[in-house]
């Protein structure tokens, strides 16, 4: 974006997207419009190709870059089969954006960001609102900024954000892995957002995340939990102060935020890899402490981040405590990390709405933005920042991806395994593609022996709510009836019966080596992680060469030392033992068996 935009709407540009669109063939009148920020790469080559010809700018009147444009008439009393046109397009944009559109008011055909009059805006509003009610979505105006422009008259530009209310159960859902130092405050954090709530500096806030007496005791997470936060359809936050159970957090939200608050200790370090690798998370959010900066396993949670590609944001806690000197001295020393050719990141620090909104729209759309939050979770200072960027966050994929995904065969990753009075096993994990309903008939497995057993689907549950159909992409709990609990473990995979999974103990992976103390070499055993699959596996060869030292590449054969595992080729491994870490991807599978069912097969379940 050039730089007479970026003033108009504070730091950064946050205006440009690659996400889906449609564009309006029809020409304007008088050149008012809105501008919607789903540009699909086609319209961006045909907008830029009109406007290097006929185009030319004004040295006094700021433009939007032709990116961006996707212009749509003056909301001023449109015709009526004007107001069902721009309905329809509504419509078609949330569904690309899964629910979720941002319009910019006020800028004309070209670009150009001429603004609108006060009573212009106000009529331009109630339009969209009628739009917004037609198709069952409401409206929230995210900022407004008075523009210069050669004329009396004060004129505004405004970004709107327009937000389907949700219908059954099928809110947006995004994950964010949740990591930081041991005692950095990521479960104080987490207990203040969702129970609505401030601290009281001595961890109470916290206390109802524990899931376990020695977590209690000692104020130390060592198992992986998760947390929701709501917003509604209008972005207002729904959380446990307000509702009593999930179950109506769920109801009254139209996305929801999943929190997965991993463990910041060292020796619980293999839980907090697992919940990297198995949850899919959509986000990583990494709390510091002010008062002690980058100590402990900051570094290697930012780098395990970084190696399986999730986006990344900072969140500075316990400013309360320090100075504001202190404060600049951890993000000055964040940032010096963060431009580490090793990183390679843009950081952009949060200090006002205008800000935040423009971080959330620039972090989903740049994997190099990283926005920094300074906050305390006792005096509540900045958290309604962090609430603000939460809302307008867009999800990573669109609905193309995703439709793509649910048309593939039921294939749902068992990351916790439970068995619950009344109702017998019940199985936690994500739905990785296709679509799951209650009564559905799966195969689980493999078995020690490479065998699937089969299975029917009782109940669902998303965010502790009932739930009738589970879609790709979503994590839910999966109640099994009287299926024997002793033939699950972590790491299987639920699958239709038609599909025909590769069940391998050997596979080859092409590998880093990103610290090795000594040499990596045949028969050294490590600890691999590969998605919600997590076992011991020896290095059988290392094609090319003898040994491996630290910032190598090779191709590498791994072999399972306990059983065998459902793999994809492509997947992305990370292994470890000790001080030895390694991150690469799976290149070739041996299978050892195509699926055959097991002997002793359970048909009551």
């Amino acid at each position: 974006m050039d730089a007479r935009v970026t003033e108009l709407f504070g730091s950064g540009n946050g205006h440009s997207c690659g996400s889906q669109g449609v564009a309006s063939n029809v020409k304007s009148g008088n050149g008012y419009g809105v501008v919607a920020k789903k540009a699909c790469t086609k319209n961006i080559k045909k907008s830029k190709t009109r406007f290097s010809r006929n185009f030319k700018p004004s040295n006094n009147t700021p433009y939007l870059p032709p990116e961006v444009r996707l212009i749509l008439l003056k909301l001023v009393n449109p015709t009526q089969y004007r107001f069902e046109h721009l309905a329809t397009q509504m419509k078609w944009r949330l569904q690309e954006g899964r629910g979720e559109a941002v319009y910019q008011i006020g800028v004309e055909d070209n670009g150009m960001l001429v603004g609108l009059s006060e009573e212009d805006m106000t009529a331009s509003l109630k339009t969209l609102h009628r739009l917004a009610e037609k198709i069952g979505a409401d409206i929230t105006v995210l900022r407004e900024q008075e523009v210069d422009y050669d004329s009396d008259v004060p004129r505004k530009i405004a970004e709107v954000l327009i937000r389907k209310v949700p219908d059954d159960q099928q809110f947006l859902d995004l994950r964010v892995a949740v990591l930081g130092n041991v005692d950095s405050g990521k479960s104080t954090l987490l207990g203040v957002l969702t129970q609505g709530e401030l601290d009281n500096g001595r961890g109470r806030a916290r206390l109802n995340l524990f899931r376990h007496l020695h977590e209690i005791q000692t104020g130390r997470t060592s198992s992986i939990s998760f947390e929701i936060l709501g917003f509604n359809s209008k972005g207002e936050v729904v959380n446990y102060s307000e509702s009593r159970t999930a179950e109506e957090i769920c109801e009254s939200a139209s996305k929801m935020i999943t929190f997965i608050d991993l463990a910041g200790h060292h020796k619980y370090l293999k839980t907090t890899i697992f919940g990297l690798t198995s949850y899919c998370p959509d986000f990583a959010m990494l709390v510091v402490s002010a008062n002690t900066g980058i100590a402990g396993t900051t570094r290697e949670h930012l780098g395990l981040a970084m190696a399986l590609k999730v986006p990344i944001f900072i969140v500075i806690s316990k400013v309360d405590l320090c100075t504001r000197a202190t404060v600049e001295r951890t993000v000055r020393q964040l940032e010096r990390v963060l431009k580490q050719p090793g990183c390679n990141k843009v950081p952009m620090v949060v200090d006002s709405t205008d800000d935040a909104v423009t971080a959330a729209q620039q972090f989903a759309q740049s994997p190099n933005i990283t926005p920094i939050f300074t906050l305390s979770s006792v005096s509540g200072e900045s958290l309604d920042l962090l609430k603000v960027f939460f809302n307008i966050i867009p999800p990573l994929s669109n609905s193309k991806e995703q439709e793509e995904l649910m048309q593939q065969l039921t294939e749902f990753q068992v990351d916790e395994i439970y068995t619950v009075p009344e109702v017998g096993t019940v199985v936690g994990g994500t739905l990785y593609s296709g679509i799951c309903r209650e009564g559905d008939h799966l195969v689980v497995g493999p078995t020690d022996s490479g065998q699937f057993h089969k299975l029917t689907v009782g109940s669902i549950q998303r965010n502790r709510s009932a739930c009738r159909v589970l879609r790709a992409g979503q994590a839910a709990t999966l109640a099994l009836g009287n299926f024997d609990r002793s033939l699950l473990r972590k790491g299987m995979v639920m699958v239709s019966p038609e599909m025909d999974p590769t069940i391998c103990w050997m596979f080859e992976a092409e590998i880093v080596l990103l610290f090795h103390a000594k040499t990596f070499h045949k028969g050294f055993q490590v600890t691999v992680h590969i998605g919600n699959v997590r076992q011991t596996a020896t290095v059988e060869a290392v094609y090319g060469k003898e040994e491996l030292r630290t910032g190598e590449k090779a191709v590498v054969l791994f072999k399972f030392i306990k059983h065998p595992e459902y793999l994809k080729v492509g997947a992305k491994v990370l292994f470890r033992e000790g001080v030895t870490k390694g991150i690469g991807h799976v290149t070739k599978l041996q299978p050892i068996t195509q699926y055959r069912p097991s002997q002793n097969e359970n048909e009551e379940a």
